[in-house]
């Protein structure tokens, strides 16, 4: 295997053009949110690039119909003048796409139908925008729904789907200062060249150089199933389109659920049943040759899914008892597979972990049950069954299909490990709080984010139906466990 590309490599000779172009901008109108951009630049890497064509994998190819990951957080004022703080961002941003140039690319489909990441420098938008008269505390309330219609204005490339990379920047910026000194920072990826892993480590490595520090460097080699041949054809260059109702009604909620909390969950579920149908599991999972951690402790994230799937599929009331519920859950395959890739492994190795039982069984049986399903799903999600989901796309390659078709789906994107409050100080304090935009969002699309004090407390930002969410608010047995 080609040894990892070092920063050197990568930076190459200078580029003999300024990597910041400013675009005036006349006759701005100020949206509805009160969000206004005042400047755009382009931004291009303060070094050439020595990465050439790199081919998407058998991970990357299904994200072309997803929309463009949109993440950021807010940060509490600076202390410096902001056209400083705005050129200083700016300046740190190009010497981090030098890192990373397949972020300054564009997508690019060669006549044999392979869809590669081009390395030409071309560049990223950065926008600055204000909000005189918004604060913190409009975007941060207590016990209330995201103000979605805030939000959205926070990113730029609402709703782009990945395809449109052929023709887009790969990444896009925000800085948006409120009329109370916050700041929010937002990104906007290609997920078909981005997962959540290779996005934080992304804006870690921006916040690194902005306050001076050294980055981890990624790697590059396309490590995660390579050597596919497989294609995604896409007739007459007409992308797809995300396949998921985008404009559904929706509510939107950041439920805190506290260390305690999840303590409590976890010593729930991991108390051993004598005897009924809990023990049953156990006792499979026991003697199951497929799962090499027997009776390992079910963990605190997944105690705390178990109650999610169970309160959830109780708040969709018109499903009917034989209907099968299906939690779906992002899966991390760098440290799965055998040989492990390099935990900075740029670009996406992720698929999906599904665990499934009928209404009625969720009904019938209690958390630790549910608990024991989701562990053993993914307890069994191993080296083998990673290739197997890889050789089964490569036999009948297609895009992703994120959403809920059948009203009983709940996908658990993101994660509580990733570093987004660690490592994302850009030298004028820690990150106050985390939001993201509307893309990828459905009913039952959830994210978890790691809470901001760091004791092993998560944040969950649940989309749900209106009923559902209102059922789901007036859930005790969920609710107890909420801060």
């Amino acid at each position: 295997m080609a040894q990892m590309l070092s920063a050197v490599a990568m930076v190459g000779a200078a580029s003999a053009a300024s990597p910041i172009v400013t675009k005036s901008l006349v006759g701005v109108d100020a949206p509805a949110s009160g969000i206004t951009v005042v400047s755009r630049q382009d931004v291009r890497p303060d070094g050439a690039s020595a990465v050439g064509d790199l081919t998407l994998s058998v991970s990357d190819l299904p994200m072309l119909s997803c929309h463009y990951i949109q993440k950021g957080l807010f940060f509490p004022a600076p202390d410096v003048p902001m056209a400083s703080l705005v050129s200083l961002l700016m300046s740190s941003l190009s010497r981090a796409l030098a890192i990373f140039p397949t972020l300054a690319g564009r997508l690019v489909t060669l006549p044999d139908d392979r869809v590669v990441i081009r390395c030409n420098d071309a560049g990223v938008e950065f926008r600055h925008a204000v909000a005189p008269n918004l604060s913190l505390d409009d975007f941060i309330v207590p016990d209330a729904d995201v103000p979605t219609k805030l939000t959205k204005d926070l990113f730029p490339m609402d709703r782009t789907v990945s395809y449109d990379g052929h023709r887009r920047p790969l990444t896009s910026f925000q800085v948006t200062v409120l009329g109370d000194g916050a700041v929010f920072i937002g990104i906007v990826a290609n997920h078909a060249v981005v997962d959540g892993t290779s996005f934080w480590h992304f804006f870690n490595t921006w916040a690194a150089l902005c306050r001076g520090a050294s980055p981890k460097l990624p790697d590059f080699r396309r490590s995660f199933f390579g050597e596919s041949t497989a294609v995604l054809r896409f007739p007459g260059g007409v992308g797809p389109a995300v396949t998921f109702d985008a404009d559904a009604p929706l509510r939107e909620r950041v439920f805190h659920f506290s260390a305690d909390a999840i303590r409590e969950l976890k010593a729930i579920t991991n108390r051993r049943p004598s005897g009924g149908q809990d023990a049953e599991v156990y006792g499979k999972m026991a003697h199951d040759r497929k799962n090499p951690e027997g009776l390992s402790a079910i963990s605190s994230f997944q105690s705390l899914c178990a109650q999610i799937w169970l309160s959830v599929t109780r708040a969709r009331q018109r499903l009917a008892p034989d209907a099968t519920s299906t939690f779906r859950m992002a899966v991390n395959c760098r440290h799965r597979l055998r040989p492990a890739i390099s935990p900075v492994y740029f670009g996406n190795a992720i698929q999906s972990a599904a665990t499934t039982a009928t209404v009625a069984e969720l009904a019938s049986n209690d958390l630790r049950w549910a608990a024991a399903k989701l562990n053993a799903s993914l307890a069994a999600y191993d080296d083998g069954a990673i290739r197997r989901a890889a050789a089964a796309w490569q036999g009948a390659p297609r895009c992703f299909p994120l959403g809920n078709p059948d009203g009983a789906v709940i996908t658990m994107g993101s994660s509580n490990r990733f570093p987004m409050y660690e490592g994302n100080d850009f030298g004028w304090g820690r990150p106050l709080a985390v939001r993201s935009g509307r893309a990828n969002k459905f009913d039952g699309k959830m994210s978890a984010f790691p809470a901001r004090a760091g004791d092993g407390s998560v944040d969950i930002e649940v989309c749900l139906a209106p009923d559902t969410m209102a059922a789901l608010l007036r859930d005790s047995e969920f609710m107890q466990f909420v801060s």
